[in-house]
């Protein structure tokens, strides 16, 4: 009920106003039924202008951090989430990793839409980089269709230490589903889990016109930071 009111009544309109967004490929979309949105992570209003641009509810994997804040204000950021379709996910890796997609997975039993980004993080210079391999064992364990989606000028509208947003045009380009039905019990296969991950970020990378970088993001981040703290 939250979810669709906000969407309704208050993000919606806002979002339509400002921002203009167009969208093309949205009919690629299934009207029922589970399915996973992949998208390329360029900006923290990727997860406003996503949902919006979709007729259907849309449940996100977030990272932990929203859910566990400190003080009144950690609490209401962690019952918003909760409210609009959030899921925590553990971003760190290994088994517990492994273990905040159970939720994902269970949204897609139930035949909803999971929307995730691949990275893993926001892109820290406007290029796609390597996908961790969760989306492809979630694509696997069920059988749901991957689609593919291109945020694109989200960055220039919110770029990263931003907190309000610059007013510009934003779009959205929905690539066709892939079906990798022909992997089935091949969830826990390593090597089955990044070909399948592979082809899912080419297909974001042919949408998005990104510049693809086979290095996880968060180890740009990481590197980034040790050199500036050197500095």
């Amino acid at each position: 009920m939250f979810y669709w009111f906000m969407k309704t009544f208050v993000v919606a309109p806002v979002t339509n106003v400002l921002f203009r967004p167009w969208v093309k490929g949205l009919d690629n979309i299934p009207k029922e039924g589970a399915a996973i949105l992949a998208s390329n992570h360029l900006s923290v209003s990727d997860s406003v202008f996503l949902p919006v641009a979709v007729d259907r509810p849309v449940v996100f994997l977030a990272k932990m951090e929203y859910f566990t804040g400190k003080g009144l204000k950690g609490r209401l950021t962690a019952a918003f989430f909760r409210l609009s379709n959030q899921l925590p996910m553990d971003r760190s890796g290994g088994t517990a990793s492994m273990n905040s997609l159970a939720a994902g997975e269970q949204a897609l039993r139930e035949g909803k839409l999971l929307g995730i980004y691949p990275e893993g993080t926001r892109s820290p210079d406007g290029k796609l980089h390597k996908g961790k391999v969760g989306v492809a064992r979630l694509a696997i364990a069920t059988g749901v269709p991957v689609i593919p989606i291109a945020m694109i000028g989200t960055d220039k509208v919110q770029p990263i230490g931003k907190t309000v947003p610059n007013i510009r045009r934003v779009g959205m380009i929905v690539g066709e589903p892939l079906d990798f039905s022909a992997y089935a019990g091949r969830e826990e296969d390593r090597f089955a889990q990044r070909e399948v991950t592979d082809k899912i970020m080419d297909a974001i990378m042919r949408l998005s016109g990104q510049e693809y970088v086979d290095e996880y993001a968060q180890k740009i981040k990481a590197r980034a930071a040790h050199g500036h703290k050197r500095g």
